[in-house]
C-alpha cells in the first residue's frame, strides 16, 4: 500500500461520518413539526445561503427551504422521511436515498434521491434532489 493509500484509508472512517452526521441532521430538519424546531433544525443542517433544488422547488437559503419543508409537511400530513440504504460521498459530495412514509400505515407513496454538497462546517451547502416515485394525480 502506497503512503497516500493509508492516509485515504486512515481518514476514510471519519470522512463517511461526516455524510452521515450530515444525512441524519437532513433528515431531522425534513421531520422537524413542533412550533420553531423546524427553524432551528434548518439553521443545525444547512448553511446560511443553502440552495435546494427538486423537481417541486428551487429554493435558496433558510426561509426558503423552511418553506419548503413545510409545504411537504401540509400535503403529507402524519408522513415522514426516512433514509433508503446507505450514504455515500466522496471530497465535500454526498448521495442517499429516502421514501416519504406513513406513520400510521407505513405505506410509503413518494421515495428520491438526493446529492448534497457539504460546506467547510460540515453543514450542507446545497442540494440536487430527484424524485423516483410519486403517487398518480
Amino acid at each position: 500500500m502506497t503512503q497516500h493509500q493509508e492516509q485515504v484509508a486512515q481518514q476514510a472512517p471519519n470522512a463517511g461520518d461526516q455524510y452521515t452526521v450530515a444525512v441524519s441532521r437532513y433528515f431531522e430538519a425534513w421531520n422537524a413539526r413542533e412550533e420553531g424546531a423546524l427553524g432551528k433544525a434548518v439553521g443545525a443542517a444547512f448553511c446560511e445561503d443553502v440552495t435546494y433544488t427538486d423537481p417541486l422547488a428551487d429554493v435558496v437559503g433558510h426561509d426558503g427551504l423552511v418553506a419548503a419543508i413545510a409545504g411537504a409537511h401540509a400535503q403529507f400530513p402524519g408522513y415522514e422521511f426516512r433514509q433508503l440504504g446507505e450514504v455515500d460521498g466522496h471530497h465535500d459530495i454526498a448521495r442517499f436515498g429516502w421514501e416519504l412514509v406513513s406513520v400510521v400505515d407505513g405505506a410509503a407513496p413518494v421515495a428520491g434521491f438526493d446529492v448534497m454538497r457539504l460546506g467547510e462546517d460540515g453543514r450542507i451547502r446545497s442540494v440536487l434532489g430527484f424524485l423516483d416515485r410519486v403517487p398518480a394525480v
